[in-house]
C-alpha cells in the first residue's frame, strides 16, 4: 500500500515526478545551472537566487557551481582524503587501510581482519559492515554492486560536480568498536570560511549499524539552536564533552582554506578519529525550520571572489557516466 501510495505522489505531483525522474539520471542532456535552479525549485518551493545569494542553501549552490577547486576531488574520495588529513592533522587519526580495489569481485576477503569495514570511495552512502563469520557475502555483494554504480552527480539530486572524478573503487578498512558500537557519538562539525559554528551531534542506532538518530545541534559554546533541518527533528541531547575544544581544533584545522565543509569525526580513546568531510549536505537544500535560520546561516558564509566563472576541466579527468 505504502510503494501505491508512492507511485501516485510521483505521477500526480509534478516536482516529485521531476525529481524521480533526475533521481535516475533522465535530465543529463541539461547543464548545470539550469538543473540545479529546477531541482531547488521543487525541493525548496521558491526560485534560486544566484546573482545575490542571501541564504545558506543559495550559496552552497552558487559553490557547487563557481568553486571549482581541484582540492575536491581529493576531499570526496574516501580514499585519498585519508592522506591528505595526515599531512593536515598528523598520523594517527584516521582508520587504517587493508586494501583498494577497482571492483566488487575484486575485493581480496582474505587480506582484512575478522572484521572490518568496506567503503566505496565514490559514492558517501557506500558503507558496509563485513564480518567473516556473520556476513552474508552473496548478500554483502549485491548491495556492494548497487552502491558501486551509483553516481553522486547524476544520480544525487544535487549535480555536485567534483563527484564526476573521483575514481570507483572499494577500500577495506578498519574496524574500530568504539566508533561502530550503539550509542557512539559522532560529531559533525560544519565550518563557514574556516570557523566552526555548528556541531551536530548522531548517535548510533546500534551495533554495526550505519544508522544515526540526530541527538543537537550546538554553537561552539555548547548552547542549543533550536532549528530543525529538512524535518528532522533531535532525539534527546548531549551534554557539552571535555573535548569539546580540541574537537573543534581538529575540525577547524582541516577546514582552513575552504569556504564552506562539513568535517565528520569521533572521539575515541582522547583523541580524534577522523571520518569525513561534506562539500554540501544535502546537497544544499536545506529547509530550514523556523526559515528565518536559512538566512541567518547565510549570513556567517562569506563567499570567495572569482575573476572568471569560466570553468576549464582537466584534460586528463573523464566525466564517469554511471
Amino acid at each position: 500500500m505504502g510503494n501505491e501510495i508512492n507511485i501516485i505522489k510521483i505521477i500526480t505531483d509534478k516536482d516529485l515526478r521531476f525529481l524521480f525522474l533526475e533521481s535516475k539520471g533522465l535530465y543529463k542532456h541539461v547543464g548545470d545551472e539550469e538543473m540545479i535552479k529546477r531541482i531547488y525549485r521543487a525541493k525548496m518551493g521558491k526560485n534560486l537566487n544566484l546573482d545575490e545569494p542571501l541564504t545558506l542553501s543559495e550559496k552552497i549552490q552558487w559553490l557547487k557551481l563557481y568553486d571549482r577547486n581541484r582540492l575536491y576531488y581529493t576531499l570526496l574520495d574516501r580514499y585519498k582524503v585519508k592522506k591528505w588529513v595526515e599531512k593536515k592533522i598528523g598520523a594517527g587519526h584516521v582508520a587504517d587501510t587493508y586494501g583498494v580495489w577497482n571492483a566488487v569481485d575484486w575485493v581480496e576477503y582474505f587480506k582484512c581482519p575478522e572484521k572490518s569495514i568496506l567503503k566505496l570511495t565514490h559514492n558517501p552512502r557506500g558503507t558496509f559492515y563485513c564480518g567473516k563469520n556473520e556476513t552474508d557475502f552473496k548478500k554483502l555483494k549485491r548491495q556492494m554492486r548497487k552502491a558501486f554504480s551509483y553516481n553522486a552527480y547524476w544520480k544525487g539530486n544535487g549535480r555536485e560536480w567534483a563527484y564526476q572524478y573521483v575514481d570507483r573503487r572499494i577500500m577495506a578498512e578498519e574496524y574500530i568498536p568504539e566508533v561502530w558500537k550503539k550509542g557512539s557519538l559522532e560529531y559533525r562539525i560544519t565550518c563557514f570560511n574556516g570557523r566552526a559554528d555548528i556541531i551536530s551531534v548522531y548517535k548510533r542506532i546500534s551495533d554495526n549499524d550505519i544508522l544515526f538518530e540526530l541527538c543537537g545541534h550546538y554553537d561552539r559554546e555548547w548552547n542549543v539552536l533550536p532549528f530543525v533541518v529538512n524535518n528532522m527533528e533531535a532525539e534527546g541531547s548531549v551534554p557539552k564533552p571535555d573535548f569539546l575544544d580540541k574537537l573543534i581544533r581538529y575540525a577547524e584545522t582541516l577546514a582552513s582554506g575552504i569556504p564552506f565543509v562539513r568535517v565528520d569525526g569521533y572521539w575515541i580513546e582522547d583523541d580524534y578519529m577522523f571520518e569525513g568531510v561534506t562539500l554540501c549536505p544535502y546537497s544544499g537544500f536545506l529547509n530550514f525550520a523556523p526559515e528565518d535560520w536559512d538566512a541567518a546561516m547565510g549570513d556567517k558564509l562569506e563567499l570567495p571572489t572569482f575573476e572568471s566563472r569560466i570553468v576549464e576541466f582537466p584534460s586528463e579527468k573523464i566525466k564517469k557516466d554511471g
